[in-house]
């Protein structure tokens, strides 16, 4: 586990969270700077703190997810080339990371015995996530380290942060089938309040645990938003289906090698301009992560995307699909933990993979960005 673990008055309290100041250099973003590239500073974090106790025969919990964002990460996201999604200064991001919401999960949940070896489970949040798709970027251990997020991100894991959820739940050891009911729409420009809407979405996941180091799951939604397409707001519905595959081993009594594979697609009609797109779109994904001794950290992620030409801001092409790939590696150095932080230093490089048809918006059709970084994390502990 990571993060601290104290009981307190009969709460069982976790703190946990993660930290990078980074420095990223875009050689290849040319179309906005007259070819100089682009560089920028900031820093991507969050903070988590959950506490739980026993209440009857159950257990309840109490959630709550901040990040400061909005504060450190300057203009409309980090440097990111071919990610895409949400909205700023009135316009659909792209080629960059969109900041966090200062409220990322404010939830409470509920988990009691159901029959045998079965439970029943309720969870309820003003901010938090729905049954759908495999864990956040942010808590998955196979891109620990790594403080970019995919290019997959909404195709996959996009809802990890919704603004009005509810999710009933049964589980036991090896299954948990779950349905969610949420408020579908994608975050405004505004990453300091509660976006809050009505309950027009809902999915449903089914998570399997083979061994103890293996989870699968498949589910599926109906969104009612599945990107912010400004100024194209009023889409159509959409639907999403996600599956993948989580491996974790540890290495010896201070490491760890972690792996996901994991597949998303969304079926949308949108409107364009002169034209109404009615596609599939998918993304894949393959991420890796060796810690070795508590000391360095090795990780590696490579992605496949159909992305439609308006979402990238190429109008030329906006009734297309694109397919456009990305492979980034990276390493970070740990030092030695200090009352339960970890810090680091770390880098990566990522190549960017286009068609012909996006090639002079990004010098060529392969366009490198680096990235390097300072890192604080919690610290592992064992449980």
């Amino acid at each position: 586990m990571y993060g601290v673990h104290r009981p307190w008055r009969g709460w069982d309290i976790r703190l946990n969270g993660a930290a990078a100041v980074q420095a990223l250099y875009e050689p290849g973003d040319r179309h906005r700077t007259g070819g100089a590239g682009t560089r920028q500073a900031g820093s991507v974090n969050w903070a988590m703190f959950t506490a739980r106790r026993r209440l009857g025969d159950g257990r309840f919990g109490i959630r709550t997810m901040l990040s400061g964002e909005p504060w450190t990460i300057p203009g409309c996201g980090s440097l990111s080339f071919l990610t895409v999604g949400e909205v700023c200064e009135d316009d659909s991001i792209h080629d960059r990371q969109q900041p966090h919401d200062f409220f990322m999960e404010l939830a409470v949940d509920y988990d009691h015995p159901l029959r045998g070896t079965w439970r029943w489970q309720l969870y309820a949040g003003l901010a938090g996530e729905p049954a759908l798709g495999p864990p956040g970027y942010p808590h998955r251990p196979s891109a620990m380290g790594n403080p970019m997020g995919p290019i997959t991100h909404h195709w996959l894991d996009a809802t990890h942060v919704t603004f009005g959820v509810l999710t009933v739940a049964v589980h036991n050891q090896r299954w948990k089938a779950e349905a969610s009911a949420f408020n579908g729409r994608e975050a405004d420009n505004s990453r300091i309040n509660l976006d809050l809407g009505s309950f027009d979405s809902i999915s449903g996941r089914l998570s399997y645990l083979p061994t103890e180091r293996l989870a699968l799951q498949v589910s599926a939604a109906r969104l009612r938003e599945v990107s912010t397409d400004f100024p194209f707001p009023l889409q159509d519905p959409a639907v999403r289906i996600t599956a993948s595959v989580a491996y974790h081993v540890p290495l010896r009594s201070d490491g760890i090698w972690a792996t996901t594979v994991a597949y998303g697609a969304n079926n949308a009609r949108q409107r364009v301009p002169g034209t109404v797109l009615d596609a599939t779109t998918s993304g894949g994904l393959l991420e890796s992560s060796v810690t070795l001794a508590n000391r360095h950290t090795i990780f590696g992620r490579g992605e496949v995307a159909g992305i439609p030409g308006h979402h990238l801001h190429a109008f030329d092409y906006s009734a297309s699909i694109l397919t456009v790939g990305k492979v980034q590696v990276g390493y970070v150095r740990h030092f030695r933990p200090t009352k339960g932080v970890l810090p680091g230093i770390g880098g990566s490089f990522a190549v960017s993979i286009v068609p012909p048809a996006l090639a002079d918006r990004y010098s060529g059709r392969t366009a490198p960005s680096f990235a390097v970084f300072v890192s604080l994390q919690a610290a592992r502990h064992q449980m």
